[in-house]
């Protein structure tokens, strides 16, 4: 179906169309990718160097999308990814809810979201609530408390992040708190973005950057970057807390950022139910490889132990499938749905959603399966050196 103006037909064109409503700074935010940006090109490029290998004749009339991940029964292998402060609309997260709960999938809630855990559990089922290492033993452990009591399902540990800011680009000017310094200096961005300031005035609001979920349920919301400076002077994580974190929440539990086997190894050691491999997007340290790179030796080191997901480059239906190809039960989107709900709220994150599941279902189609269930590595050529060590 090609693109409408209520309509677009691939996530490249939701992203036109969030660069052209977004003020630049906020569209540069979602862009990001530190230093050079090599890792945030090869989540990309990685997907284009599988082939995928279609049948022609025998094809199945109906494809069956529907999997479970985390507990969670989903209609198709595609979840929403935990992303932070989500100012490109008003709704933020609360408009990703309800396109995933009407798309029937699950939703990661980043503890840095715009909105409060409580509001969002109302509106879907399916959520799983992440947390970064941050704070004391006691904090960490009272936010997937509260998280738990408002609905929660399932809990994400975030781990790939060592607070490298630097882009060879320029980062872009994201403020404290939205004062009138800071609205003087967005003035000029904003004023040639006449609808996203019209989307605004509209909701009789103005762009939010506290984080609710940081702190107690009644308090006074931290600031993003006050929560932020907490996270920095917090000491990583061991092995031993993220085993002690385990015990104290036994619902599954997922530690998002892995790319190596052995610290996968290490993830079942410690009891969690699931891992992402991920490099945040390319938002970690530059030139670490492809997430999809990543996937087969972390697969073969931990074997069906233990729920493997992928998150990173997912912009096409055929890119999920080369990923349940290659081992992963599901993978998370973050950029993609962000650039729908940018370009057309609700709406737009749901098109984005109904985008894979369209490709998921096609290119299943050419495979000639009737099932995710059925993908395996020979649906694909992987050229030679594609994958990463896998005796890491």
């Amino acid at each position: 179906m090609a693109s409408t103006k209520d309509w677009f037909e691939t996530v490249a064109e939701a992203q036109r169309r969030a660069k052209k409503r977004l003020p630049k700074g906020v569209y540069l935010a979602l862009v990001a990718g530190s230093e050079a940006g090599v890792t945030m090109d090869d989540n990309l490029a990685a997907f284009a160097e599988l082939k995928v290998r279609p049948h022609v004749a025998d094809l199945p009339q109906t494809r069956d999308l529907s999997t479970t991940v985390m507990g969670q029964e989903i209609s198709f292998p595609v979840i929403i990814s935990p992303t932070g402060v989500q100012a490109v609309h008003p709704d933020g997260e609360l408009a990703v809810a309800r396109a995933a709960a009407g798309a029937g999938t699950a939703m990661g809630l980043s503890a840095f979201a715009s909105k409060p855990v409580e509001q969002v559990a109302k509106t879907i089922d399916k959520l799983l609530f992440q947390t970064y290492w941050l704070g004391s033993r006691e904090e960490i452990l009272a936010r997937a408390e509260r998280a738990r009591a408002a609905g929660a399902k399932g809990l994400i540990v975030t781990l790939d992040w060592v607070f490298d800011s630097r882009r060879d680009w320029g980062s872009p000017f994201i403020p404290d708190k939205l004062d009138l310094k800071a609205m003087a200096r967005y003035a000029p961005q904003v004023a040639i973005k006449p609808r996203y300031l019209a989307t605004w005035l509209r909701s009789g609001s103005l762009p939010d950057l506290g984080v609710p979920n940081l702190g107690p349920r009644e308090a006074t919301p931290p600031t993003f970057f006050g929560a932020y400076g907490q996270w920095m002077g917090t000491p990583p994580p061991t092995w031993a807390d993220l085993a002690w974190l385990r015990e104290q929440w036994d619902g599954p539990f997922m530690i998002k950022g892995i790319t190596r086997p052995d610290d996968a190894r290490r993830a079942v050691d410690v009891g969690a139910s699931a891992i992402s491999v991920s490099n945040h997007g390319g938002n970690n340290v530059d030139t670490t490889p492809a997430s999809i790179r990543c996937l087969p030796g972390v697969v073969d080191a931990v074997g069906d132990q233990i729920e493997v997901v992928l998150d990173g480059g997912i912009r096409r239906g055929s890119d999920v499938v080369k990923a349940l190809a290659l081992g992963a039960r599901a993978v998370m989107v973050g950029r993609a749905y962000l650039w729908g709900m940018a370009a057309g709220g609700e709406r737009g994150v749901m098109n984005v959603l109904e985008i894979l599941r369209q490709g998921v279902s096609e290119t299943l189609l050419g495979l000639g399966h009737s099932s995710v269930h059925e993908l395996s590595p020979e649906d694909l050529l992987v050229p030679a050196g594609f994958a990463l060590d896998r005796k890491l």
